[in-house]
C-alpha cells in the first residue's frame, strides 16, 4: 500500500490555512484550490477574471510540475466562480492550459471564494 505524501513548492502560493498545496497518494495527485495569488508576492491579480484565471491556472502548473505531472494527466478539475456571468471569460482561459485530453469537469457559481476573488481552481491527477 502506498503512502500519503506532503507536496509544497515555492512556486505556487503558500497555503493560507491549514492544508498543502498537494497530497499524493499511490498514482494520484489531489491539487488544492488554487485563488489567483501570486507566489513571489502572496499578492492577489484583481485585473479582471481572465487574468485571476491564469494566475490560477499557473499555480497549478506550478504545483503539477513539482509533482511530476502536467495538465494531460489531470482526469477531474472543479471550478468555482463568484459569478456564473464570468463563465465563458474563465473557459476561454481555461481551453488554453487543457489543449489535449481534457479531464471531466464541474463549474459552479457560489456565493462567495477565500479573499473575494472570482475563482478558484482545484484538480486531481493520474498517471502510471
Amino acid at each position: 500500500m502506498s503512502k500519503k505524501e506532503i507536496l509544497n513548492t515555492d512556486k505556487a502560493p503558500a497555503a493560507i490555512g491549514p492544508y498543502n498545496q498537494a497530497i499524493k497518494a499511490g498514482n494520484t495527485l489531489y491539487v488544492s484550490g488554487q485563488i489567483p495569488l501570486v507566489p513571489e508576492t502572496m499578492e492577489l491579480i484583481s485585473s479582471g477574471v481572465k487574468d485571476e484565471a491564469h494566475q490560477v491556472l499557473k499555480n497549478v502548473e506550478a504545483i503539477l510540475t513539482n509533482a511530476g505531472y502536467t495538465f494531460q494527466d489531470v482526469v477531474k478539475a472543479s471550478i468555482f466562480l463568484s459569478d456564473m456571468g464570468n463563465f465563458g471569460l474563465v473557459n476561454d482561459v481555461y481551453a488554453e492550459y487543457f489543449k489535449d485530453a481534457q479531464p471531466a469537469r464541474e463549474c459552479v457559481a457560489v456565493k462567495t471564494l477565500p479573499k473575494n476573488v472570482n475563482v478558484e481552481i482545484s484538480v486531481i491527477a493520474w498517471k502510471d
